[in-house]
């Protein structure tokens, strides 16, 4: 504390202090004056924290308004002027805004004086040429600080003395930079007309070119032809500055502003003044074409780029339409689009979101001017890349817009999607794109394409945005676009249908077809969910489904209208008998599952434009099953025989629920998910497990052909290709070479992994062919001929292509395999599903008992095989239901029935599969789910549920009535379930490489204190004996976590938990006979594990006041002192040695016996003497706050004075602080030195007798007081027979320090005081503090 108060008073010293040192003894004497609270306020004010700052300025300015004429004021103000100047540069600011909060709370302060006092503290004259840049700073935050009061502008002899001031200090540019001069600036805009008019020529010359040399002269300049144009124009005359001549200066003036601001990314306000001063003069079509787009974007520079843009947004309020049109039609608009395309993140700002919030603030400000809004919408959304536009398809600003522009907007996006004009469009090109000169890639029917595609996708974006207030019309007429354009055409223009009206200039291609029905229903399900409750309360509770459906069937009924896709009869008979079924569900529109069926019907009578014939069949189904789910309540008495007949009807929608899982489609895996939670409390076993048939590793791989999945990724793949082929030239061309070497190293890998035996065979015969057709059996060796060459050569060709041909095959086959696997994958991630929707909403459903093992097979498999990414997803997402949903459910089922056996053995099933896995993760997966039907068992209640097992007594069922009071009347069987839990907790405490851990024990013991009351046994046979010592560890952990829970202890009676407590005393101190002899780190441990159990035993006794004989435990651990001892000081297993020291003496502690002290005198002493020039050289290295080595010297003066006096007898404490105090608590434990070999004290504290036995030596005592010593509980002082003499001496003298009359109480107030008096002092006092110091070094060298 010390040390931090000496820096609070030492911070703010200046340069300047050194020039006026004969003031500083007695402001600094007169720092003692003031609080402690007063001059913190000064330290948390140059804290880097904002609230921190604003508080302790707040807590000043009370503080100073209490006592304004005081000391404290004038203290207060030169401290702030002092930290004006500080080292810290993040403090000068927090001291410059405190200083200004000042003088405007306290208005009777002059200015002027306060200015002299910053001029006097900083005098530039004076002032070190080192510390010429705190001075600077200091004078140029005094003139910040005086203006940011707003007293300034108000009192214009300080102003003039502050503006004189900026002025000298703008001659220093190298520290200060332009801050004078923008101070200046700031200064001069809040300063009245007449005022400003006397002090312009002062600080404003009538040179134009000097106007013109810097950014904040042009602004001083244009603040003065703002405010006062006479007295400008008297000065300098009439200045046109956007001349021809000026124009390059402007720019270069522009240029030098944009860089300046390169960290802050802000816009300069000179450009910001500009184009005010050009929209007032009528010149902004001369300033944007010749300044912006013709000067500054002629040298591009990203400072430069992004200052344009960010005038550009600014300019958005103050543009009208026709300059609107003008500006976002030029080159900058067409440069910002190059930005957004080809600008990466990580490595170049994105200047986009900055826009977004210009665009934003733009069409929120103009509501009332629907044609700007819209002007600027389509002008953002006319900037395209190829066909491609650069604003998002999800773009937050339209939120903003009013609706007659929004409505003007989507009119817009409709008549560019049917007749697009891409001469409208301020189109572009990357510089990578314009290498890469294909024709193929820069047609105009791929614009259209990829325009239409962006605009079908901004139509539905704008429906989906849930901030934007829009009307059901809008949505509606949104909504009927998609679905006339996904899967109908026009024949012939009819009134009655408006999308008939507007023809395709561009013919729409199959594939734009494809993308505008995948977005139809992106937009089918967004309406399915969001818009549910605004639709119905719009058509009489009619949803957007039934909505559309209805506007399907007015289409498919007009003669004007055909389908993309023709109808067959059968097509067509299957909608009109859904839309019969629809309005037969209309009857039972009152029930929730009716709801549901409707949905699924809807979506899937829509499904029957895009794919007629699986729908065709689908639609059958459905009907069937909502007949017979409808009508089963009025026909119970005929379901047998209606049943008898085919599957129920659960398993089939249970089928087709499947079978849409399969599609790669949210919408219809929100609807099975939603369908699925209104069946799923009709769900039966077989319809289960149809779903677990899919899940089943080892059944879905030869079950394949019961669903087929189906996947478009490949179509995505080539939209997004061709959308994003032109956007990463150069990225394609570095990956396609990569790719291409790969892909020939695979080839190389494949070909030479897949040439076999046959194909050798064939090779061989081929060449002896070659070699016989050429005269190979002739004796002489002679070469081929040309026609055998030719021969041979054309059958190694045909040999070698039909090889290629069949490792292409196998090839084509190896992916085919991996591919069906990752839709496999996918299908099983969407089926998963429907079990969470079982378990979250009908967890007491008897079913769910059956997702147990089926759940555990997926993690076992994935466990082993989750390399992929799907195979961690369907890991995480089946772990995350089987731990969350099913195990930790608050719910659970409580009607067994029939199924109490069968969770009997499915729980000895369960642990046994626990303890055969080779990963602890899996087998705490199969711990947990024997763990939940443990609780389920032992939830359900009744008196037939209980297995015949649980009514025969036997002899080790326990009699007790607290634990079996519950228990009779549940459905677990403890004499079934005990001896599961029992063998797997002796394989855990026996074999070498166990899955199980101690938290999975832990958990059982803790939820079924019951059933740990019959393995307590097996956990003590274990503490002790032939095990090995990692397991005798674990061992006594275990039962010092299990001893401790409550729950427990209310299963045993009084003389039974106290003959458990005295049989694992008896194994604990059979443990610790070995205490300090360990040669492993497993022995290390289970001392360990051993010492914090016998103190979780002694606590126990403690409590429960158990009387019990500890004589030979005592024994045995004073028995292993000197070897346990004799290890610590060896250092084996250093890194527990200490706290197994720390636990024996606690555990001593309790039977009686006292730690033994360790004087740091002897210590201390010893090595000096022995290896003296070493230490000397080990205390030279580093050093030591000066606050520190007083400290220690003071201590080490009182050891040298008073090292062996003992403490006063009385209860009094001596006249001390600091570790004079701590040493007082260490001396309290003198008397203990009796007990260093181990044996009691002489005389000690009576024990108490009703905790322990008459016959115990060694008992366990009350705790004292901590005032009280040991050796005054009596009235006596035990001296103990290894003290030295000299301590007995100064016992018997003791009494004499009291001759005085005063107590030791009555000095301690005033020393404490005096001490923290002298460490708040100033520097002043702590050199008096050193010199003493000094001087006790000499007197010691003497």
């Amino acid at each position: 504390m010390a040390e931090m108060d000496s820096r609070d008073v030492a911070e703010p010293t200046s340069p300047g202090e050194a020039t006026q040192s004969g003031a500083l003894p007695a402001d600094r004497h007169g720092l003692l004056q003031h609080s402690r609270e007063f001059l913190d306020f000064f330290w948390d004010i140059a804290k880097p924290q904002q609230e921190t700052r604003l508080e302790a300025t707040e807590k000043l300015l009370e503080y100073l308004r209490t006592r304004p004429q005081g000391s404290e004021m004038k203290y207060a103000l030169k401290r702030l002027i002092t930290g004006l100047g500080v080292g810290r540069e993040t403090a000068r600011p927090c001291y410059s805004l405190a200083l200004a909060q000042l003088l405007q709370s306290f208005e009777d302060i002059p200015l002027c004086s306060i200015l002299q006092q910053i001029q006097e503290k900083y005098d530039l004259h004076q002032v070190k040429k080192a510390m010429m840049r705190p001075a600077l700073f200091g004078n140029l935050f005094g003139v910040l600080a005086l203006f940011q009061s707003g007293r300034l502008v108000k009192d214009q002899e300080a102003l003039m003395k502050s503006v004189k001031l900026l002025q000298v200090l703008a001659l220093h540019y190298n520290h200060l930079q332009e801050q004078p001069q923008k101070a200046l600036v700031d200064i001069l805009s809040e300063v009245p007309e007449a005022m400003l008019q006397e002090i312009l020529p002062k600080v404003l010359k009538g040179d134009l070119n000097m106007t013109l040399s810097s950014p904040e002269r042009l602004e001083l300049f244009l603040l003065a032809q703002q405010k006062v144009p006479a007295k400008l124009e008297n000065m300098m005359g009439s200045v046109n500055l956007f001349s021809d001549e000026n124009v390059p200066r402007l720019v270069n003036v522009l240029r030098m502003a944009a860089t300046s601001v390169k960290k802050e990314r802000k816009l300069p306000p000179v450009a910001l003044d500009l184009l005010r001063l050009a929209l007032k003069e009528d010149k902004f079509p001369r300033f944007w074409k010749e300044v912006v787009e013709q000067g500054l974007l002629q040298k591009q520079s990203w400072p430069v780029s992004y200052l344009c843009f960010r005038l550009l947004g600014v300019a958005l309020p103050l543009l009208s339409k026709e300059q609107l049109q003008m500006v976002m039609r030029g080159d900058l608009i067409r440069h910002y689009g190059e930005h957004t395309v080809t600008a990466k993140p990580p490595n170049q700002f994105r200047f986009g979101p900055e826009m977004d919030k210009y665009v934003g603030t733009f069409l929120e400000g103009c509501r009332d001017d629907p044609e700007r809004q819209l002007a600027v919408l389509v002008a953002f959304s006319s900037v395209t890349n190829q066909g491609l536009p650069v604003v998002p398809t999800v773009w937050r600003v339209v939120q903003f817009l009013s609706p007659p522009a929004l409505q003007g907007y989507v009119a817009w996006l409709q008549d560019m999607f049917l007749q697009p004009n891409l001469d409208s469009l301020v189109d572009f090109s990357t510089a990578n794109q314009k290498k890469a000169q294909d024709a193929s890639l820069h047609g105009p029917e791929r614009a259209v394409s990829r325009l239409r595609k962006w605009l079908i996708h901004r139509l539905v974006s704008i429906v989906d945005n849930m901030h934007l207030e829009k009307e059901d019309a809008l949505v509606e007429q949104v909504a009927r676009f998609c679905l006339f354009h996904s899967f109908f055409v026009t024949k012939k223009p009819t009134s009655q249908i408006p999308e008939t009206k507007q023809q395709f200039s561009v013919p729409l291609e199959s594939q734009s077809r494809e993308v505008v029905s995948n977005a139809f229903f992106s937009l089918l399900q967004s309406l399915s969910t969001h818009f549910k409750q605004t639709a119905e309360q719009a058509q009489g509770g009619q949803s957007w489904p039934y909505r559309l459906v209805q506007w399907a069937n007015k289409l498919l009924s007009h003669r004007s209208v055909t389908t993309a896709l023709p109808f067959t009869t059968q097509q067509r008979q299957a909608w009109d008998r859904m839309l019969q079924t629809l309005r037969d569900l209309e009857a039972h529109s009152t029930e929730a599952r009716a709801a549901a069926f409707q949905h699924l019907l809807l979506l899937v009578g829509i499904h029957l434009f895009k794919s007629p014939a699986e729908s065709c069949d689908l639609l059958d189904d459905i009907q069937t099953c909502i007949r017979k789910s409808l009508g089963e309540k009025t026909r119970r008495s005929r379901s047998k025989a209606i049943n008898s007949q085919g599957p129920p009807w659960v398993e089939v929608l249970v089928e087709i629920l499947l079978s849409l899982l399969a599609q790669p489609s949210h919408l219809m895996r929100h609807v099975a998910r939603s369908v699925f939670g209104h069946i799923c409390s009709h769900l039966t076993p077989h319809a289960l497990q149809l779903i677990l048939n899919v899940l089943n590793p080892e059944t879905s791989q030869d079950e394949d052909e019961n669903v087929v999945v189906t996947d478009d990724s490949d179509e995505k793949q080539l939209e997004d290709a061709e959308d994003e082929s032109d956007d990463n030239e150069d990225n394609k061309n570095a990956e396609s070479e990569d790719d291409s070497e790969e892909e020939e190293e695979s080839e190389e890998e494949d070909r030479d992994g897949d040439v076999d035996q046959g194909f050798r065979e064939q090779l061989m015969a081929v060449l002896q062919a070659g070699k016989a057709l050429g005269g190979a059996d002739s004796e002489d060796e002679e070469e081929l001929g040309d026609e055998a060459m030719m021969a041979l050569d054309q059958s190694l060709a045909s040999l070698f292509a039909e090889q290629k041909l069949r490792i292409q095959a196998r090839r084509d086959e190896k992916n085919k395999l991996q591919k069906e696997k990752m839709l496999r994958r996918d299908f099983q991630i969407r089926v998963l599903d429907l079990i969470e929707v079982l378990v979250t909403k009908q967890p007491e459903n008897p079913l769910v008992l059956e997702l147990l093992q089926p759940l555990l097979r997926i993690i076992r498999r994935s466990m082993r095989t989750s390399s992929s990414q799907q195979e961690q997803e369907l890991l995480h997402k089946t772990a995350r239901i089987f731990t969350h949903h099913l195990c930790r459910a608050r719910r659970y089922c409580h009607d067994l029935g029939d199924l109490v056996e069968t969770l009997h053995t499915q729980v000895e099933q369960l642990v046994q599969q626990a303890s055969r896995q080779a990963d602890s993760s899996v087998a705490l997966y199969h711990f947990n789910a024997s763990l939940y039907l443990l609780r389920v068992l032992k939830g359900n209640s009744g008196e037939g549920c209980a297995p015949e097992t649980q009514k025969k007594p036997t002899a080790s069922t326990d009699t007790s009535p607290k634990p079996r009071g519950p228990q009779t009347a549940s459905c677990l069987d403890l004499n079934l379930v005990t001896p599961v839990y029992s063998s797997a907790l002796s394989s855990f405490l026996t074999k070498r490489n166990s899955p199980l851990t101690v938290p999975m024990f832990l958990s059982l013991f803790s939820r079924h204190p019951v059933l740990c009351k019959g393995l307590l046994p097996i956990l003590v046979q274990h503490i002790a004996g032939p095990a090995r010592p990692r397991h005798q560890a674990q061992a006594c952990l275990l039962l010092q976590k299990t001893l401790s829970m409550r729950e427990l202890r209310a299963c045993f009676e009084d003389p039974e938990w106290k003959q458990l407590i005295g049989q694992v005393l008896a194994k604990v101190t059979e443990n610790l006979r070995a205490l300090g002899q360990t040669q492993t780190k497993a022995e290390h441990q289970k001392e360990l594990s051993s010492l914090e159990l016998l103190n979780t035993l002694f606590r126990s006794v403690h409590h429960e006041k158990l009387t019990l004989d500890l004589t030979g435990l005592l024994g045995v651990l004073q028995g292993q002192q000197q070897s346990l001892q004799q290890s610590l000081r060896q250092g084996e297993h250093s890194t527990g040695s200490s706290r197994l020291y720390d636990l024996y003496w606690q555990a001593m502690k309790v039977l009686g016996v006292q730690r033994p002290k360790v004087e740091k005198k002897d210590t201390k002493e010893v090595p000096s003497a022995v290896q003296g020039p070493v230490s000397m050289k080990r205390k030279k290295k580093g050093f030591l706050p000066e606050t520190k080595k007083r400290k220690k010297h003071k201590s080490e003066d009182v050891t040298q004075e008073e090292g062996a006096k003992p403490v006063a007898t009385a209860e009094g404490q001596p006249p001390s602080t600091g570790k004079k105090k701590k040493r007082k608590k260490s001396k309290a434990k003198v008397p203990a030195q009796s007990q260093v070999n181990g044996t009691p004290a002489v005389k000690h504290p009576a024990p108490d007798t009703s905790t322990l036995s008459p016959s115990t030596p060694a008992k366990t005592p009350k705790r004292q007081k901590k005032r009280q010593k040991p050796s005054q509980v009596n009235g006596a002082t035990p001296v103990s027979p290894t003290e030295p003499a000299v301590k007995k001496k100064h016992q018997k003298a003791l009494p004499k320090k009291e001759v005085s009359g005063k107590s030791p109480q009555s000095a301690l107030p005033r020393k404490k005081a005096r001490l923290s008096l002298a460490s708040r002092s100033p520097s002043l006092l702590q050199s008096g503090a050193r010199k003493r110091k000094v001087q006790m070094k000499k007197v010691k060298r003497s």
